[in-house]
């Protein structure tokens, strides 16, 4: 299928490894041109790199308004944005610390915030452009041992859904995409801070996780970084010009609601 990308310009946040890595080799194979970002000039090389033809790279950091300012100063207009950039842990309610808080909201939700702030307008006077927000089924089923992360995802969908009121009578879309518990270079010593066993095999650790944790997965195993990206690769491209304020979910069926 031609995505139809091949005049486009596309910019993803944290897209030096995992789902945005993913996502930024997709766009580049679909013809987009594409811009990551990162605070790391040795991973943004690495990710260039591994990539290829297609994509090119911005030392800055939309987790602070500084880096927001040089990156958009960097690459003024793009055709879609990627605003994928998040972290993540599990941690007590009562240990999550108010910089706690205030780290998870300024990197999850701010970094977005301040990109769309930008890019928005010059999409909706030009009449054309995507903005997807990589949100979490955690936003829908907040973990009891991640709720400043959950609270964050949450947000996104709010946000999402609003500046989607926006676009009202014109082609621009926004939508948010809810991957599932996603194969990253991070998610191993995750599984291994949750397992019973931590010395365990990566195998059964996983399949404790998703067995007490994670119930209602109808996959019951993780989800591939590619199987995100293929979902937002077609969101962001013409042919999704009907999916508009939309809440993708690509979780494994873990949210048990029939919409």
């Amino acid at each position: 299928m031609d995505l139809q990308l091949s005049n486009k310009k596309a910019l993803v946040t944290g897209a030096t490894a995992g789902i945005g890595l993913e996502i930024a080799r997709r766009l580049a194979a679909e013809g987009a041109e594409v811009i990551i970002c990162g605070r790391s000039q040795k991973k943004l090389n690495d990710a260039v790199s591994e990539i290829g033809q297609g994509v090119k790279a911005v030392l800055a950091d939309p987790a602070t308004a500084e880096g927001a300012a040089a990156l958009t100063a960097a690459v003024p207009e793009v055709d879609i944005l990627v605003n994928n950039l998040g972290i993540y842990e599990s941690k007590a309610f009562a240990d999550i610390s108010d910089s706690d808080w205030l780290r998870f909201f300024e990197v999850n939700v701010l970094s977005g915030v301040r990109l769309s702030r930008h890019y928005f307008p010059r999409m909706l006077s030009r009449d054309w452009g995507r903005v997807i927000f990589i949100a979490s089924e955690s936003g829908l089923m907040v973990p009891p041992d991640m709720i400043h992360y959950g609270m964050t995802k949450t947000a996104q969908l709010a946000i999402s859904r609003g500046m989607a009121g926006l676009t009202k009578g014109t082609r621009v879309t926004v939508n948010t995409v809810l991957p599932g518990t996603t194969r990253s270079e991070g998610i191993t010593d995750f599984l291994k801070s949750l397992a019973s066993d931590p010395n365990a095999s990566s195998e059964v650790i996983e399949a404790e996780f998703f067995a007490r944790d994670r119930p209602t997965s109808l996959i019951q195993r993780m989800i591939e970084p590619q199987e995100i990206a293929s979902l937002v690769a077609y969101v962001a491209s013409p042919l999704a010009a009907a999916t508009n304020g939309a809440a993708l979910r690509a979780d494994g069926g873990i949210t048990p609601t029939i919409i």
